[in-house]
């Protein structure tokens, strides 16, 4: 989103070295034509985060408890119960009728499995080299105790804030297209469910690290509960099943899997909606479309399926559509689809 502002004597050079240059800008094009480039600095912001906080030792926090703390909020008893739950919830009042082993429903579980196994260590490291670096480059955001603040209103504006984060994250991996890469495997499935939440790149996570900001700030008054996030994250997997409900008054401040499910749709825009937990930050920056009795059983997916998915094939192959689905950021640029999901119009 820069602006053009840079004077004729930038220029200059370039101009003058046009003959010599113009060998390096063919080869630029040709690798650009294998290759999407954006992409590979996302990759080369985790390694360098992840050697950050390998070098320092994460900051003296202990990985490994991390880890587990993590694992807990993933795929901890509570969490699997309550997924099952939500799992028969969606079979007794879907939105839309599924087999019970739909193709996207099985996608969606190697995901699940990626994400417990080789995903969480990722995450746990970026999580904690972030707040070590956050913490070095700017002291000064960790502000000190407050004896007149109560631990548990500190609870309630740390999930707040991380709330409106997570909101402002997702609304930028809708607007720019080097976090639309990545965001878009999300919104490739056209089996919604449960799981769907785990239907996601390994290297989202970099733009999701901004959520850790109200933590690191208030880190000193307290910090969020493991069942606090469980439930969250619940919460989160809940609004991504078949569900037709509703949260009828409580919908205006709640995101429901009806509300949500617009977000995912595959007709129209899908860079509405983007609440993980509350509505009001959509209704504050006039991105609430609520849901009525024609967007219920509205169908999801990517317009013209840009990436590979495992329903486009009369075979599905689970394990070559998760490579192609993984290296998906990295490749050629497609411009006849913008950020959004849509069909990209002469106004984009």
């Amino acid at each position: 989103m820069s602006t053009e502002t840079e004077s004729l004597g930038y220029f200059l050079p370039y101009a003058l070295a046009l003959p010599e240059s113009s060998g390096k800008d063919e080869s630029r094009s040709q690798l650009s034509s294998r290759v999407y480039l954006p992409a590979f600095s996302i990759a080369a912001v985790a390694t360098v985060l992840v050697a950050i906080g390998w070098a320092s030792r994460w900051g003296g926090s202990n990985f490994a408890a991390s880890m587990t703390g993590l694992r807990v909020v993933l795929v901890g008893p509570v969490t699997i119960a309550i997924l099952a739950a939500f799992l028969v919830v969606e079979r007794l009042h879907p939105a839309q009728r599924r087999p019970i082993f739909a193709r996207g429903y099985r996608q969606d579980l190697l995901y699940t499995i990626l994400n417990a196994t080789i995903v969480a260590p990722l995450v746990v490291a970026l999580s904690l080299s972030f707040a070590l670096v956050a913490r070095r480059t700017l002291p000064w955001i960790v502000l000190p105790r407050f004896g007149f603040l109560p631990r548990s209103a500190v609870i309630v504006l740390i999930f707040v804030a991380m709330d409106g984060c997570n909101w402002l994250a997702h609304l930028m991996n809708h607007r720019v297209r080097m976090f639309w890469r990545f965001h878009e495997l999300h919104h490739s499935q056209e089996d919604m469910s449960v799981l769907t939440v785990f239907r996601t790149h390994p290297l989202i996570h970099v733009s999701y690290l901004m959520t850790l900001v109200p933590g690191i700030v208030l880190i000193a008054n307290g910090a969020v509960p493991t069942t606090l996030l469980v439930a969250y994250a619940g919460f989160v997997a809940f609004e991504h099943s078949n569900t037709n409900l509703g949260f009828g008054p409580l919908g205006r401040i709640f995101v429901s899997p009806n509300y949500h499910r617009i977000h995912h749709r595959l007709e129209g825009r899908q860079d509405v909606n983007l609440g993980f937990a509350l509505t009001i930050w959509d209704q504050l920056f006039h991105r609430a479309v609520f849901p009525t009795k024609e967007t219920i059983r509205a169908d999801t997916g990517l317009p013209g399926r840009p990436l590979r998915v495992e329903q486009e094939a009369e075979v599905p192959r689970h394990l070559s559509v998760l490579v192609a689905q993984l290296i998906g950021p990295f490749r050629p640029l497609d411009r006849d689809t913008d950020i959004t999901g849509s069909p990209a119009t002469p106004s984009r």
